[in-house]
């Protein structure tokens, strides 16, 4: 065996100048710059890489929510996560990518998009048809990603109205918040929009991605009302999760997608400044992940006299959420300083939440919504070109458009057809009356 393995490794030593020429040999033939092939490629696996690093942030979402919801639930917020993403994927590309970036093609200057229908990719072998200059990157691997991230923005409310939702009206609400809330105020900031155009900085999304989906989950969470008996005189009931093994498992994968979230929103891979960005925003990243989970971790021990892993999960999401608006220009302390904040936030404003009255079931809101708020604010204590004024304008902005735009299609569809099933269905659980299927049958009674 060892004989074979010094064998083969001496015949890849021999094999690779040969395969670098011939290579090079190609690239003249073709008329294209090796650089500039070179380039394209390391951008476009970037891209690759980042996006089904974000794709599996989708089974995240999926296990910490079924982790959280209780059991009679599970079928149904398994059913609602693979379904969103599938929805996004295609009106993503029917109507949202385009909309989102019209490379310069406006009908309202900024604001609106000129640029309407299906996106299309390049020509099939674009990078061998021997053009001198044929793009950044391959749209294939852009659009892949850019998808990724508007899934993402679905799958955040999902968790919020949980357990008491229709399955149709919700899946309704994803096709307009992937078709067109989500790309409209994304394109005002990532397609070169007037909130760009002013110098609004959001690296990888706290606002852009994250606040719009906690403002559409508060919005929906306020119209929805809470479940049925979280609220009784005064007080707050407990709803414990079906399976913290599965929140845990959700948590850990939602962390490793992360860095293909934050990472990949370098946007470039093919140089070495480059690559020694996207090192640098996997280690903030991580390290801000970790000061989330710590900080409430103490804190929980501290107010509640042992720690509480609900939040201690959150809390590490909290951290990452955190730190996305600016990845890159903190250092290691001080990206840890972020997420402790971060986890912070979260401790505090569950119980406000429920001091309030808002039903939220996986704490969706405090992570992202407060999170990115906090971390598009505190950009402007690394980033030297960030702007306070600039910052809470366009966080506002997003509020507004957001909060209006999901607040009318909610009402639109709990007038037409109604967004919450009926006390006896809610109570015997969503699996049964909207599934017709448990997802742990030998334990239900009976």
């Amino acid at each position: 065996m060892k004989l074979f393995s010094s064998v083969a490794a001496a015949t890849v030593l021999v094999a690779l100048p040969s395969l670098g020429l011939a290579q090079e040999e190609a690239s003249a033939v073709a008329g294209v710059d090796a650089s500039t092939d070179t380039i394209f490629i390391l951008n476009s696996l970037l891209f690759l890489i980042g996006g089904f690093l974000v794709f599996w942030m989708a089974a995240g979402f999926a296990m910490l929510e079924a982790g959280l919801v209780r059991s009679k639930n599970v079928t149904m917020q398994l059913t609602k996560n693979v379904a969103l993403f599938s929805l996004a994927a295609i009106f993503y590309y029917l109507i949202g990518y385009n909309l989102m970036y019209p490379l310069g093609t406006w009908s309202v200057d900024g604001i609106l998009s000129g640029v309407w229908g299906p996106g299309v990719l390049e020509a099939v072998g674009v990078a061998r048809d021997g053009a001198d200059d044929y793009g950044y990157a391959s749209t294939g691997s852009d659009f892949f990603f850019q998808l990724m991230f508007c899934a993402t923005t679905a799958s955040i409310v999902s968790g919020t109205v949980a357990e008491r939702i229709k399955l149709w009206p919700f899946l309704i609400f994803v096709v307009v918040l992937t078709a067109f809330i989500y790309p409209l105020q994304a394109s005002w900031k990532w397609g070169g929009g007037f909130l760009d155009e002013m110098g609004f900085l959001d690296f990888a999304g706290s606002t852009v991605v994250h606040s719009v989906g906690g403002w559409a989950a508060l919005t929906g969470a306020l119209i929805l009302g809470p479940r049925i008996g979280k609220y009784k005189d005064g007080r707050t009931i407990p709803m414990p999760g079906s399976n913290l093994s599965l929140a845990t498992l959700g948590t850990f994968i939602l962390w490793l997608g992360w860095f293909g979230f934050n990472g990949g929103s370098q946007l470039a891979m093919g140089t070495v400044g480059d690559v020694s960005d996207v090192s640098r925003i996997f280690a903030n990243t991580n390290t801000a992940a970790a000061g989330g989970a710590i900080s409430a971790l103490i804190l929980t021990q501290i107010l509640y006299k042992k720690p509480d892993l609900t939040m201690i999960l959150n809390g590490a999401l909290a951290g990452l959420v955190s730190i996305t608006a600016e990845p890159l220009t903190p250092s290691l302390g001080a990206a840890t300083l972020i997420g402790m904040v971060g986890g912070a936030i979260v401790v505090f404003a569950v119980p406000l939440l429920d001091k309030l009255k808002i039903d939220d079931v996986v704490g969706a809101i405090p992570v992202h919504l407060l999170c990115g708020i906090f971390g598009t604010i505190a950009v402007v204590f690394t980033n030297g070109d960030a702007n306070l004024g600039v910052q809470l304008y366009s966080i506002l902005i997003v509020a507004i458009f957001t909060i209006v735009a999901s607040g009318i299609v909610w009402f639109l569809l709990k007038m037409l057809m109604g967004i919450r099933v009926s006390e006896e269905d809610e109570i015997t659980g969503l699996d049964m009356a909207e599934m017709g299927m448990e997802a742990y049958p030998e334990f239900s009674k009976g």
